[in-house]
């Protein structure tokens, strides 16, 4: 017999990195839901401004908004703690988390700048710990929850041009499935989502595979998937859901034809091969991590639809 689908209306969420792209598309998609959010991020100004445009009340007539924007800084425990803190105050026990805030700096491995390798080991990978680590306590001890990671396929595979950010997603996986196990029997889910490459601030200048399953998404496909994850727990969610099949006929392969239909398929030149003009703005706000960017007219214009 099929699961029941939870009903998620009444939840209280709180999304990383939420100002933006994937996260940004969450909130909606939860505030459909009847849901209450949570939106941290790095940059206060922009969670702000996007909560104010997305919230609602949840109820006519409730005084708590549906959505607030607060600050987050997920490479400090402590923020962490305070961000979620918070949520619960203006909106109740936090019954989902997503880890969504994430950087992806790209360029030859060995060009790559120490400073940078930390820095996406620092907000991708510490970053989805310290919120497990401060979330999951709290979760347990209600004996409900859940925790959606979110990864990449391109921490499954490995695409030259992204080294250290494949190596960030592969941690995440293998993160993930290593608390899943260690919480089972509490009553609290741990999911993951690997989405190819999607159409946001963090995709602009990618190249595009041959493989039409594996070009760029948009960001509702993601926050669609994650919906429906929390409805109908799954752990290992595909985005698009056909890369299951795919990742389940490349684990088959000899490491020689992987790599040749890696290059037929061009899915090699995908970070490799990208378009440095259109990337360099977000490359600059990566860099930061902060909303303290020289002022527009010393940097590219960052298109209104494309963000993170």
């Amino acid at each position: 017999m099929a699961k029941q689908p939870r009903i998620l209306a009444g939840q209280t969420a709180a999304i990383t990195g939420g100002a933006r792209g994937i996260g940004r598309a969450t909130a909606q998609a939860f505030l459909r839901q009847g849901m209450s959010v949570a939106i941290g991020d790095v940059d206060l100004s922009a969670a702000q401004q996007t909560a104010n445009e997305i919230g609602i009340p949840t109820h006519p007539t409730s005084t708590h908004p549906s959505a607030v924007g607060l600050l987050l800084d997920v490479t400090e425990r402590a923020s962490f703690a305070e961000f979620l803190d918070t949520a619960e105050e203006q909106l109740g026990p936090v019954n989902i988390l997503i880890n969504n805030a994430g950087i992806m700096p790209i360029g030859p491995f060995l060009d790559e700048d120490d400073a940078t390798s930390r820095r996406i080991l620092d907000i991708n990978v510490l970053g989805v710990i310290n919120g497990m680590k401060v979330a999951l306590p709290r979760m347990t001890a209600r004996g409900r929850g859940h925790v959606v990671n979110i990864a990449s396929q391109a921490g499954k595979y490995g695409l030259p041009g992204g080294a250290t950010y494949c190596a960030s997603k592969a941690a995440v996986i293998n993160l993930s499935r290593a608390v899943r196990k260690e919480l089972r029997g509490s009553g609290v889910d741990v999911s993951l989502i690997s989405p190819v490459a999607v159409n946001t601030e963090l995709g602009l200048g990618l190249a595009e595979p041959r493989q039409r399953q594996f070009r760029k998404i948009e960001p509702q496909q993601v926050a669609d998937a994650i919906v429906q994850t929390l409805r109908v727990p799954k752990f290992d969610v595909h985005v698009p859901k056909q890369l299951s099949i795919s990742e389940r006929v490349s684990a088959l392969m000899p490491i020689g034809v992987q790599d040749s239909l890696s290059r037929l398929t061009n899915a090699d030149a995908v970070l490799s091969q990208v378009d440095t003009g259109a990337r360099a703005a977000y490359e600059l706000r990566a860099a930061h991590s902060e909303p303290g960017l020289p002022p527009a007219s010393e940097r590219a214009q960052i298109p209104e639809h494309a963000a993170r």
